[in-house]
């Protein structure tokens, strides 16, 4: 079983535009979206679980799911569903949430050796980014005050822009330009120093997963974009984490704006993204 271009494309729709604006100024939407991410889950596993908590007198909820066997250690692969402003939010992050949905399906399928969460998370966007209101500190801080183990956590964070253009892809630092595309036409797997075999183990499976190319990086946390995401709220928690990403501002102009929307998207290579997301979870699983 592969990753169907056309579920990535339906459910995009959805969230853009039936259960659409997502941001923090409109918490019963997020709420409907909490709930459609529940349902959908359900249809691959026997109970999808919420974590829900306040914030500024409105409740916000992470969704859970669990597949695999119950082993004392697991994998986690994430994604945020708020948006940024009352935007579509496309890519960021309809397409995260699209590709967490599709792995459920997939990885349902699936002989799985070790306990696998997905989650989908409330607040990463401002003004609740870099604060302890975020879905994915809640998760996170909730796994380490339980001691749980985690092998490895994947951050789904704009999976779905892609361009062809020489030059469709820029950097944060000009010394990096020497060693990556200027084509905005590949994913990216991001760690920090010192959590290399995560990144490369991503990397590599997802190569042989897919034909779309797969670049890397790891980096000081310092570097602009390194840090992005939720996959920062698990490296504070002590968890090897990584963020899967098509780069964001760097490659699409639409970032933050009301032109973020579902007919930018590349649902094919989306689903070559997913398709190699499903094959780092299992390789990372071994």
């Amino acid at each position: 079983m592969k990753t169907d271009p056309q579920r990535l494309r339906k459910h995009v729709a959805t969230l853009c535009n039936e259960l659409g604006p997502r941001d923090a100024g409109h918490p019963e939407n997020m709420d409907r979206v909490a709930t459609y991410i529940q349902n959908q889950f359900e249809l691959y596993v026997e109970t999808a679980q919420q974590q829900p908590y306040s914030v500024d007198g409105f409740r916000v909820r992470n969704v859970r799911a669990f597949m695999g066997p119950d082993t004392k250690e697991q994998i986690v692969v994430g994604a945020h569903y708020d948006v940024a402003g009352p935007y579509p939010g496309a890519d960021d992050n309809a397409s995260g949430v699209a590709g967490l949905l599709e792995l459920a399906r997939l990885l349902s399928d699936d002989e799985l050796t070790l306990k696998v969460e997905l989650v989908a998370y409330p607040l990463e966007e401002p003004p609740y980014f870099y604060t302890r209101k975020m879905g994915s500190f809640v998760h996170a801080k909730s796994l380490k005050d339980q001691n749980i183990n985690v092998r490895a956590m994947l951050a789904l964070e704009m999976i779905g822009y892609f361009k062809d253009d020489e030059g469709s892809q820029s950097y944060p630092l000009f010394l990096l330009r020497p060693f990556y595309p200027s084509v905005g036409n590949y994913i990216a797997v991001v760690g920090k120093l010192f959590q290399r075999k995560l990144v490369r183990s991503a990397r590599e499976a997802m190569r042989r997963a897919t034909p779309l190319p797969v670049e890397s990086i790891n980096a000081p946390r310092l570097l602009p974009g390194i840090a992005l995401s939720d996959h920062l709220n698990y490296w504070w928690a002590g968890y090897p984490a990584a963020m899967i990403t098509d780069t964001a501002f760097y490659r699409n102009p639409h970032y933050h704006t009301a032109h973020d929307t579902p007919d930018t998207l590349d649902y094919e290579r989306m689903a070559q993204v997913v398709n190699g997301v499903r094959a780092a979870v299992i390789e990372l699983s071994r």
